[in-house]
Formats: C-alpha cells, structure tokens, sequence
C-alpha cells in the first residue's frame, strides 16, 4: 500500500497554482508520464520490435478496469475512445422500437443526453427527471413505467456532485425489467463503484478525470447477458474473434467486449492510463475515498463560513464525491472565475457556480491558498 509521503512525490505540481479541476482534466501522476516517456523512447530506437509486450500491456489494462469495477470477467470490459463513445454504443446499438421511454436526469452532462436525443428520429421518448427533491431516486423510480426500456444516469452529477444510490436504483431496474446504464466518469477513481453490487448492464468512464490518466482512451462495462444485445456498429481487425489471423477471410465477433474495438489500440494512452490505474490500486479505493471526503468536507466547512456564499453541492457524506459548487451572492459567475484562474485557482464554473475538485492527494496547503486567495477577490471588491 502506497504512503502518503508518496503520493506527494507523484505529483510534483507547480506551486504557483492551486489545482482544483480533476473533474474536468486532471494533472498525471509522475509513473504516467514516466511510462510515456519510456515508450517513446522505445518507439524512437526500437520501433514496434516489442509488439507483444504491447499486447500485454492491454491485457493488464483490461485487468485493472476489472478490479476497479468488481467486473465479473476481463471479457466485460472494453478500452474505448471516450464516455460519449461507449454511451452511444449503447444508445445506437439497442434495437428501440417507437414509442420506447429512455429515463435521464435533468442535471447530466450532454454526452449522456445528445445520444439518446438522437434517438428521437426512431421514435424514441426521452425524459429528463428532476433530481432537486429530497429524494432524487424515488423521483427516477416514480417515473418508470410500462413504456421504459432504459435509465442512465451519472453516478454523480456534474454541477452539483450530487452523488446517486446506484444501488437502489439498480434494484428498480431490475425489479422492472429496465436497461440500467451509469455514466460514471465522475466517480471512478474518486468512489467505489462495483457494477455487481449496483447491478448495471452498462458503466463507462473516461480516464482524464479522477482516474487520472490522457484524455482519448476509457472504460466500457458491458454486462455478458446484455452484450448480444448490441448490434455492433463498427468493424475492423481488432474486434473479431480470430484477432491476429490476419489472412482468415471468415470472422465472426469477439464472444468478449473486445468486439466494440474496431481498430488499432490507443497504445501511447494505455501506458499512461494503465501507470495511473497502478498508482489508484495501490492507494487503494477506501482510502481515496475517505481522503477525498475529508478535503470535500473542509471546503464545505470553509466556504461555508465566508459571507455571500451559497453551496451548490450535497453537505450528506453520502451525497457528495469530490465536487465543491458554490456561488457568492452579488457576484457575476463568470467574472469570479476569471480572477481566481488569474490568481492560479484552476478550476471550472459549472452549473451556475464555481466548481472546485480536489482529488484524495491534493494537500491542504494547496486548499488553504486557494481560499485564501477567494476572500482576497472578495475583499477587494469590498475595498
């Protein structure tokens, strides 16, 4: 298990900046960019001499979502291009008949509203719940009916870090014979999330947020009963069962989630990605998890005490994850936001507010100089 002396050693980050972003990009970790550099290196003296050991290496990657997502097999999962990429393999890829009810929140990032939107031109009903009542699931529960062939929600929403009982809702779905699809790009890496435990047919992520690897390469969770669901979409090399007999004229898909890889691998992505996921392992989820809390709790806390502000994320523990929205009264969002990424706050406005998210290593310097850096804004306004 990895100790905190060295999780700082990992990310030895600008001191000039307080980073606050990871739920949008989030900085690597050094083995990652240690592990790109090692394979260019090897690309620049020795080509793809070591092919094989490439292939490996997607093997262990494959192995580390498993972990990760408490999959059942490696064969659930496939390494796709992005989050937007594996929901619309699910969204084009089930067979929808006119008058089909897909369930959304009101609250979700487009890439998991835009492809069910497309599905309109088929007949497709889609209808966004709000979450804004005390008990945002009953709200999704509530709206299932006869016509409802799918949820997908995020695991935690974007703006508000508003963080979803998977659980439950995955047992609603199954007690109904519903779809259960969970966008959960703002939770892996961040929460534990065990796809057996919520009992989903669909989970993706991408790795550039809390999983702290490049953007360009992600996870796809396809449960087995609901893999032959999909028509494949697209087709190449790389997806079909007899991968590597390339003079083979009949093919037939990968039995696996393989068959949604079409082509040649994001190979420079999955050094970094696979570093990164070697590192969260090692940390171990619990204690990401029980880190992240505390550095959630304490900008809670904080924020909470400066005149005018007004928190747009959950206080409940078991509500939040790793996002901390607020808003100051009086305060043009936008013109907030520029002077704190003046001041070297990276973050991002979202939702009406100005969203901070620390990860479970972000020390609290960095979380002391940030705040101190807000009511310096604020002061001088006053001023």
């Amino acid at each position: 298990m990895l100790h905190k002396l060295q999780w700082d050693d990992e990310f030895p980050q600008d001191p000039t900046i307080c980073y606050l972003n990871h739920a949008a990009v989030a900085p690597w970790p050094k083995r990652a960019a240690d592990a790109v550099t090692a394979f260019a290196r090897e690309n620049i003296t020795r080509g793809a001499e070591d092919y094989p050991r490439w292939i490996q290496l997607e093997h262990r990657l494959r192995g580390q979502f498993q972990t990760l997502l408490n999959a059942p097999s490696k064969g659930d999962i496939a390494l796709v291009k992005n989050t937007s990429e594996a929901l619309s393999l699910v969204a084009m890829g089930l067979d929808w008949t006119a008058g089909d009810e897909v369930l959304v929140s009101d609250q979700e990032f487009p890439s998991n509203r835009i492809p069910w939107q497309a599905l309109e031109s088929r007949g497709v009903i889609l209808r966004q719940v709000s979450l804004d009542g005390d008990d945002p699931e009953a709200a999704l529960i509530a709206a299932m009916g006869p016509a409802t062939r799918l949820l997908s929600i995020s695991s935690v929403q974007y703006a508000s870090g508003l963080r979803m009982d998977l659980t439950r809702l995955g047992r609603a779905c199954r007690e109904r014979n519903i779809l259960f699809c969970v966008d959960a790009i703002q939770s892996l890496g961040a929460l534990p999330l065990d796809v057996q435990a919520i009992d989903c047919d669909f989970a993706m992520a991408d790795g550039h947020k809390w999983l702290l690897g490049p953007e360009g390469l992600g996870v796809f969770y396809c449960r087995r009963a609901a893999r032959d669901r999909l028509k494949l979409l697209q087709f190449g090399w790389h997806m079909v069962e007899a991968m590597g007999d390339y003079d083979r004229e009949d093919w037939m898909p990968a039995s696996t989630a393989r068959r949604f890889e079409p082509g040649s691998p994001n190979t420079l992505a999955q050094h970094a990605l696979s570093a990164s996921l070697e590192l969260l392992l090692e940390v171990g989820e619990q204690r990401i998890q029980e880190a992240l809390q505390q550095r959630t709790a304490y900008l809670l806390q904080s924020l909470g005490r400066l005149p005018g502000v007004r928190i747009l994320s959950p206080a409940a523990p078991e509500r939040r994850a790793g996002i901390v929205t607020f808003r100051i009264e009086g305060w043009d969002t936008s013109q907030l936001f520029a002077q704190l990424k003046e001041a070297g706050v990276i973050c991002a406005a979202r939702g009406g507010g100005i969203r901070w998210s620390p990860h479970f290593y972000t020390r609290q310097d960095v979380l002391d100089r940030a705040l101190v850096i807000l009511k310096g804004i604020l002061a001088q306004r006053q001023d």
